[in-house]
């Protein structure tokens, strides 16, 4: 879980596009962000095996 300092900087915007980085906005993990759910990787599975996720289900073959 990230500080909530780091997180609110997060937020702020930047002064420059590039400094922009993407949070999870469950945690506020930077790495294994994904952009078409707007979390981690982490918190991604777990909302993904509890079924709260619509239309992703654990693959099976």
């Amino acid at each position: 879980m990230a500080k909530k300092s780091v997180i609110a900087r997060a937020k702020k915007k930047q002064k420059y596009s590039t400094r922009e980085v993407n949070r999870c906005f469950r945690c506020g993990r930077k790495h294994g962000y994904m952009r078409d759910f707007g979390l981690c990787r982490i918190c991604f599975r777990e909302l993904a095996n509890e079924g709260k996720i619509p239309g992703v289900r654990k693959s099976s073959w």
